[in-house]
């Protein structure tokens, strides 16, 4: 029995590189879930394979400062070069209709979150070890190596700043991950401060039987 019926922001954040998107797809290819998947908008490029309005919303640089402008971000970033932001009026309106909305950030995203939506349930995904993310986006091959040693760079900035989330969740393995950050959500769902207004109803309508 599900006694918090109220949405779920989960926040799924970490360096660039360490997977996030596969531990997020991951996640969402599970059986008994209600995981609604909080699309970033993005002035990048796509890169090949990715589609408008599935991976990110692509809009131009004028339209994005112009919705920053407007306050129409829960959060974005820039980095090399490029806005990274979630859009607002989204993520409210799924909350209000009870749905686990998973946002998949970046950590200074992450932080933005936090300080807006304090109830946001924040899990860091971390490498096994700093030489496997280097790896991994070596490996990539999207970018040419001065971006990615930029990246690196943030990345091992930003491993510093774990303290600031809930939960930490190493990617070692993609499937073991997925199902740590099923468990968490499962978890938080029955804290007192979100189950036990339920809990209470329940109760009462019991007596009243």
């Amino acid at each position: 029995m599900k006694l918090n019926q109220q949405g779920l922001l989960i926040v799924l954040s970490g360096p660039s590189g360490v997977g996030k998107a596969t531990v997020r797809k991951a996640l969402f290819e599970m059986d008994d879930h209600n995981f609604t998947y909080s699309i970033s908008m993005t002035t990048r490029k796509p890169r090949e394979g990715e589609v408008d309005g599935v991976d990110y919303y692509f809009v131009s640089e004028e339209e994005f400062e112009s919705r920053i402008k407007q306050g129409r971000f829960l959060e974005f970033a820039r980095f090399v070069g490029n806005y990274y932001g979630t859009p607002m009026d989204e993520v409210e309106k799924m909350i209000a209709n009870g749905d686990e909305v998973v946002l998949e950030i970046e950590v200074e995203g992450a932080m933005q979150v936090k300080a807006k939506m304090p109830d946001a349930v924040l899990i860091f995904i971390a490498p096994p070890t700093f030489n496997a993310l280097k790896t991994r986006l070596l490996r990539r091959g999207t970018e040419p190596e001065e971006i990615i040693m930029e990246r690196l760079s943030k990345a091992h900035r930003e491993l510093t700043l774990a303290a600031g989330y809930d939960y930490i969740v190493i990617n070692d393995d993609v499937e073991n991950a997925a199902d740590r950050i099923k468990a968490i959500i499962r978890a938080e769902h029955a804290r007192c401060r979100r189950s036990l207004k339920g809990y209470l109803q329940l109760l009462e309508e019991n007596e009243n039987e």
